[in-house]
C-alpha cells in the first residue's frame, strides 16, 4: 500500500544509506574543525524513522532485527552528540570516544547492508534467515492445491510445525543464537520432505508444510520421520555449547468440506494438543483427538 509520495521499504533504506554515509563526514568536519557546529543534521534520524514506517507497512522486518538496529542507530547518535557538545565547549574527543562512535557506525552500516540483501530475498518471496519460501505465498499455493484436490480427488495433507520452547531459547542464549536454531530447523525441514512437498515459514518459530499426493498415514510418517530428525540435530555453538531442539506438529488431511483456512485452523489445533500433551509430538487432527470442524474459517498462528 504505497502511493507515489510514499517511498517504498527499500527506497527508504537507500535514503537511510545515502545520508549517513553523508553524515559520518559531516561529523568528523564538525568535530575536529568547525568545533562541534553543523554535524548532528536531522535529516539523518528523519530517514531512519521513514524507513522504520516503510518497513512496518510492508511487514517485513524481525522484530529482534529491527530491535537491534534501532539500538545501534540510537546509541551512534548518542554518543556522536556527546562528542560534538564536548567539541564546542573546546575539547576534542578521545581516541577512544572517536573510536567508540566509528565502530557504531560501522556496524549499524553493516546491519543496514544485511537488511538491504533481506529486502532483496523477501521480494523474491523467499525468507532471508530459513531460504524457505514465506507466507506472502502460502496462502496462493495452498489453494492451487486444494483446486487440484477438488478436482482430481488427489489427496493431500497440512502440518504446522512449531519449535518447542524457542522463547527459552531466546531468553537464555539470545536473538542471533535463536536465529541460528531457525535456520537449522528450516534446514532439517527441507531435507526432510519429499522434492515435490512445500514448505514456509508462517512466523516466528512456526513453520507449514504442504505435502502432496499424501493421505494421512502416509503423511504421519514423514512428519514422525521429520520430528525425529530433528530431535537428533541439536545445534551446535562455536563454543562447544550444545542446544536440543524439539518441535511439536499438527497433522490434517484435506476433506471436501474442510476449505484452505479451516484446513489451518485445524492443523493449529492439532499442534496446540500436542503441545498441551507434552511437546516433541505429532498430533493427527481427528485422529489421535476427534475434535470437530472449525465453526468458521480462520487464520492460523501468526
Amino acid at each position: 500500500m504505497s502511493d507515489s509520495t510514499t517511498p517504498s521499504t527499500t527506497e527508504a533504506l537507500g535514503a537511510v544509506l545515502d545520508e549517513h554515509l553523508r553524515w559520518v563526514g559531516q561529523w568528523q568536519r564538525a568535530v575536529f574543525y568547525r568545533e562541534g557546529r553543523g554535524g548532528e543534521r536531522s535529516s539523518a534520524p528523519a530517514s531512519f524513522e521513514a524507513w522504520c514506517q516503510a518497513a512496518r507497512r510492508d511487514d517485513l522486518l524481525q522484530q529482534p532485527a529491527v530491535q537491534k538496529l534501532a539500538n545501534l542507530h540510537e546509541q551512534m547518535h548518542r554518543q556522536a552528540r556527546l562528542i560534538l557538545l564536548k567539541a564546542s565547549g573546546g575539547e576534542p574527543p578521545t581516541e577512544a570516544e572517536y573510536e567508540g562512535v566509528i565502530g557504531r557506525f560501522e556496524e549499524f552500516m553493516l546491519h543496514l547492508r544485511r537488511m538491504e540483501r533481506a529486502f532483496a530475498a523477501a521480494a523474491s518471496g523467499l525468507d532471508p534467515l530459513t531460504g524457505l519460501r514465506t507466507r506472502r505465498g502460502m496462502g496462493e499455493a495452498l489453494e492451487r492445491e486444494h483446486n487440484r484436490y477438488s478436482r482430481t480427488g488427489q489427496p493431500f495433507c497440512v502440518a504446522l510445525c512449531d519449535i518447542d520452547k524457542f522463547k527459552g531459547i531466546n531468553d537464555s542464549y539470545g536473538h542471533d543464537i535463536g536465529d541460528r536454531v531457525l535456520a537449522a530447523t528450516a534446514a532439517v525441514i527441507s531435507r526432510g520432505v519429499r522434492s515435490f512437498d512445500e514448505a514456509f515459514r508462517m512466523g516466528g518459530e512456526e513453520f507449514l508444510v504442504c505435502l502432496k499426493e499424501t493421505r494421512l498415514d502416509e503423511g504421519y510418517e514423514v512428519i514422525e520421520r521429520l520430528r525425529v530428525d530433528l530431535m537428533r540435530s541439536p545445534v551446535v555453538l562455536p563454543d562447544g555449547r550444545v542446544i536440543p531442539v524439539t518441535a511439536s506438529f499438527g497433522l490434517v488431511e484435506a476433506v471436501s468440506d474442510l476449505t484452505v483456512d479451516d484446513l489451518v485452523v485445524c492443523a493449529d489445533r492439532a499442534l496446540y494438543q500436542a503441545k498441551n500433551s507434552g511437546r516433541n509430538r505429532v498430533i493427527r487432527y481427528g485422529i489421535d483427538r476427534p475434535e470437530p470442524k472449525p465453526a468458521a474459517a480462520k487464520a492460523g498462528r501468526g
